[in-house]
């Protein structure tokens, strides 16, 4: 059900830092039901398959591309970028910074989907996807991994020194190729797909 607010609609902002624009949930509300805007969600895919805001477009930042940001706009529509809490959707409006001097309004979500579901606007939650996203879970295995190799090497034999060593190769290939094969296996696992059962984050994106 479309919680809506009664209250005086606040226009955009400009940081003092940053020339940004900064624009309400209940201003975002206002334009998307009025067709004036359209929503993009710059969050990665197992977020936006766990909590998103309905009919808002998954465009992950790891793969921003400007022209598919102007492509899901329609004629006239400003594109307002959101993320979890602001700070990702404002990187997306400096990417897109190419498409405001062209004329296209751009803006970022203040506060994101954090703030959106603060001002009481309703969100689509899948609860079968799991509440830590997929590069969480790639930093905690990692994380845990190089733990546990270096006590071994230090504790039990040298030759456990490899097991971190692992770990460092594969995350200078995923920073090299800009893929990751431990976020494609996790992704595939039951708890990060969606009730579609498509796994959420398909492309291994690890950024």
């Amino acid at each position: 059900m479309m919680v809506t607010n009664a209250g005086p609609q606040t226009a955009p902002s400009f940081s003092q830092t940053s020339p940004i624009a900064e624009v309400s949930p209940t201003q975002v509300q206002t334009w998307v039901e009025a067709g004036e805007a359209v929503l993009v969600d710059v969050r990665e895919p197992d977020e936006h398959a766990r909590e998103h805001i309905r009919g808002a477009r998954l465009l992950p930042l790891s793969r921003f591309a400007p022209a598919d940001a102007a492509a899901a706009a329609k004629a006239g529509q400003r594109i307002v970028f959101h993320c979890r809490s602001g700070k990702r959707s404002a990187d997306a409006c400096r990417m897109a910074a190419a498409l405001a001097v062209s004329g296209q309004a751009v803006y970022t979500l203040s506060g994101g989907i954090e703030a959106w579901k603060s001002a009481g606007l309703p969100v689509v939650v899948d609860s079968r996807v799991s509440v830590i996203s997929v590069m969480r879970q790639v930093q905690l295995v990692i994380g845990l991994g190089v733990l546990a190799g270096s006590a071994l090497a230090w504790f039990v034999h040298p030759g456990f020194v490899a097991i971190p060593a692992f770990f460092g190769a594969g995350l200078t290939f995923a920073g090299a190729s800009g893929t990751c094969a431990m976020a494609t296996l996790i992704a595939k696992l039951p708890w990060n797909k969606s009730s579609a059962g498509a796994a959420s984050c398909s492309t291994g994106g690890c950024v």
